[in-house]
């Protein structure tokens, strides 16, 4: 017999803020966002990583699906920012883990 366990929503919600932070690329990606007053453009990323640009793009929509960063197109071109908002509840909910 299963047995589903249920967890509180904030505990649901770091888990999936922590999987999208599982990769050392999304960690960089996250780290330069966090450092810039503007948006980034995926171009600009691929060109100091070491990664191709549909891997880098697959990256991008990780965390962009988690809600930690956030797109707006400018035809041809995507530009990226921190969902501020979102990355406040990070660091609140990672703060309440380990008080």
């Amino acid at each position: 017999m299963d047995k589903k366990i249920v967890f509180e929503e904030d505990i649901t919600e770091l888990a999936r803020f922590a999987k999208a932070m599982s990769h050392p690329v999304r960690i960089h990606i996250l780290k330069k966002l966090a450092h810039m007053n503007t948006c980034c453009y995926s171009g600009d990323l691929v060109e100091e990583l070491p990664v191709g640009r549909s891997t880098l793009s697959q990256h991008l929509k990780e965390l962009k699906n988690a809600g930690l960063i956030q797109g707006e197109t400018e035809a041809p071109y995507i530009k990226y920012c921190l969902n501020r908002e979102n990355w406040e509840k990070v660091r609140q909910l990672s703060k309440d883990l380990f008080d």
